[in-house]
């Protein structure tokens, strides 16, 4: 059998402020949503430009870091794994899965933070302190 590699590295802006909370072991948990722009020219010569938004979970520290000094429209790059959430759904009773990214090391870029100063000159955050969880991250809870 082949071996498996699962990495992700994205940047892009942040599409509304952080959701923090703490699991039920006290471990932070921070969600964003990242919007990612590719601008192209089609064969014919038009420019044009698509976004892809992708739902982002961080861990630990860096949960902490990111709630503190993001919002809305900060500039970030994400380095980290894809994780597949399934779920059933309550009403409809249906199955229902989503693709997001688990944060394992990240980087402010460009604009200004929330803290006011330049977002290009914030420290590089590692992942190696607080590994992220994997699989489910708190009974009933439902990705984004």
């Amino acid at each position: 059998m082949a071996s498996s590699f699962n990495r992700v590295i994205l940047a892009g802006n942040m599409t509304r402020d952080p959701e923090a909370r703490a699991l039920p072991s006290g471990q932070a948990l921070t969600k964003f949503s990242l919007a990612v722009n590719r601008a192209y020219t089609t064969k014919e010569g038009e420019k044009r430009e698509e976004v892809t938004y992708v739902d982002i979970e961080s861990y630990g520290k860096q949960a902490e870091i990111i709630a503190k000094y993001c919002g809305k429209g900060s500039g970030i790059l994400v380095e980290g794994r894809l994780k597949l959430d399934q779920w059933e759904d309550k009403k409809t009773g249906e199955k229902r899965s989503r693709l997001g990214v688990v944060l394992e090391n990240f980087t402010f870029i460009g604009g200004k933070s929330q803290g006011g100063e330049d977002g290009g000159s914030a420290p590089r955050s590692r992942g190696g302190d607080t590994p992220a969880p994997s699989g489910d991250h708190g009974g009933d809870d439902v990705p984004f």
